[in-house]
């Protein structure tokens, strides 16, 4: 017995000498530098960290599911450490607007007066709208004026936030949605922050209102099998489109295209055309879809923000299915205060047409982006008059077939514009056009097919995809809802796995994080 115990005593001291030496080899500040804010590697959700952060997360969330006021300040110290990770010290930004603005709505709840409460609405656009005109569009204005005096200019040192135009956007949502008396204020700064911070949309939306958000706050915590199953799902078909296929095509084939056109074929370019399509699709798509996951895994729940927006028959359907909360927010709170279509015909397709050069903007400061919004601004408008002269066709077979041609042509509009939004210049959307348009080579297509195999079978893979029936991806998030937690978790553990085995070396940021 005491030779055992003995033996016990040695193997016990043998593994803490294991430990010790192990502990020993670690670099701890190499370490310590994971959870400090890194520029070059800002923390998204397609990084090992943030899985890393996010399962401890989960079981802390868990254990205070019944202690609603810890749960709460939990939730939002997380929050306001992801939006550290992301973007440093631009997260007491963030604060600042939340302090702002649950201020003036307090303020808008006790006044009566129509005046004062426009003054209020005013006070938080100058604090949001300047905040996002100085971080996104001073160098931008600067530069523009510089060319037009013809004087040199040297950019400022300015530091983007992300996704500073989703938590202005809406912080401002709430504002107005209190001057125009459909919700009441939150009177808990807390809540408030709880609900601007909440970090599932804080980085690339989707832009969350408050009026759909605040009101769950306070419900108890009741996360069901179906909605545990229906979030995995989203978060797995997320990092499929986000890790698979657009970081795939974008880093081996798109930017080599908009880098330089002219080193390929017409064909070629209309290939990276269709490529940036699908890849700016399941990017942001993909993001959205984790953002909602992650929300359904937490007990909340987003309205949908994109619906197969590649099926539209019609620029307008485009913009009913692409980015919904921003295109919903831009014609809530942009266009119907222009006046929307209260003012005549003329003046109806204006603030249109003003609507989507703003929401172009929105995006990036640059002039292509206003390019982008124009030119879906006009097609809006090409839509509406001709649907004015020309009635819906009745007959039903012609009508599937008139859909077909519909369908078509909306993508390669759509499309097109897309080449605006994706070059670095001006110059370069042309010469990827005039490729297109004159040097096209048909004969380099089979060269393609083999050269490009994997690209190709993965641009292939991704728009069947896109285009499968809706019920398709029904049936799977049923049958993972339905499954025990066991096979829940080895499906979840397989995805991982193999997208962990395609994802590119460097990563790569979404793309609308960027905005």
């Amino acid at each position: 017995m005491l030779i055992k115990i003995m033996w016990i005593m040695e193997w016990l001291n043998n593994r803490v000498a294991d430990v010790a030496a192990f502990a020993e080899s670690i670099d701890w500040s190499k370490v310590a530098s994971l959870f400090v804010y890194d520029g070059q590697n800002p923390l998204m959700f397609n990084t090992g960290l943030f899985l890393f952060l996010f399962i401890g997360f989960m079981w802390i969330y868990r254990l205070l599911a019944h202690r609603e006021a810890l749960r709460i300040g939990f939730v939002i110290l997380f929050s306001l450490y992801f939006y550290y990770k992301s973007s440093g010290l631009c997260f007491l930004l963030l604060v600042v607007v939340a302090l702002s603005d649950y201020s003036l709505g307090r303020l808008l709840g006790w006044l009566s007066r129509n005046w004062l409460r426009r003054l209020c609405v005013l006070a938080s656009m100058v604090v949001n709208l300047g905040m996002l005109c100085y971080f996104k569009y001073t160098n931008l204005l600067l530069g523009t004026f510089a060319d037009l005096t013809h004087q040199p200019f040297e950019p400022l040192d300015i530091v983007l936030p992300i996704g500073i135009s989703f938590f202005t956007f809406r912080s401002l949502s709430y504002i107005i949605d209190l001057y125009r008396r459909q919700m009441a204020p939150v009177t808990s700064f807390r809540d408030y922050l709880f609900y601007l911070s909440f970090f599932p949309p804080l980085a690339a939306g989707p832009v969350v209102r408050a009026k759909d958000f605040v009101p769950q706050i306070h419900r108890p915590l009741d996360i069901t099998p179906a909605l545990l199953g229906e979030g995995l799902f989203l978060v797995m078909c997320g990092l499929i489109k986000k890790v698979v296929i657009s970081d795939y095509i974008s880093v081996n084939f798109v930017d080599r295209i908009f880098d330089n056109p002219m080193l390929y074929t017409g064909f070629e370019n209309l290939m990276g055309v269709y490529g940036y399509t699908l890849q700016i699709y399941c990017d942001f798509s993909g993001y959205s879809d984790m953002a909602i996951g992650i929300a359904l895994l937490m007990g909340y729940r987003f309205k949908i923000n994109f619906d197969s927006p590649y099926k539209s028959g019609s620029i307008t359907e485009f913009w009913r299915r692409w980015h919904i909360s921003l295109s919903s927010w831009l014609r809530d709170y942009l266009y119907i205060s222009l006046g929307g279509n209260r003012r005549g015909t003329v003046r109806t397709y204006l603030n249109l047409f003003i609507t989507m050069v703003l929401g172009g903007l929105w995006h990036g400061a640059s002039w292509l982006f206003v390019i982008w919004g124009a030119w879906h601004g006009l097609m809006l408008i090409i839509h509406k008059l001709y649907r004015r002269i020309f009635p819906v066709a009745k007959d039903y077979r012609a009508g599937l077939f008139r859909h077909f041609l519909n369908v078509l042509l909306t993508f390669h509009v759509v499309a097109a514009g897309w080449i605006f939004f994706r070059a670095p210049s001006i110059d370069i959307a042309w010469q990827i056009l005039t490729q297109i348009f004159t040097n096209f080579r048909p004969e380099a297509i089979p060269a393609f097919v083999s050269g490009y195999a994997i690209i190709f079978v993965a641009l292939v893979a991704g728009y069947l995809l896109h285009f499968a029936p809706h019920r398709w991806s029904q049936w799977l998030q049923r049958e993972l809802s339905w499954s025990p937690l066991v096979v829940k978790a080895a499906i979840l553990a397989l995805v991982l796995f193999f997208v962990l085995q395609v994802r590119s070396s460097e990563l790569v940021p979404f793309i609308y994080s960027q905005f």
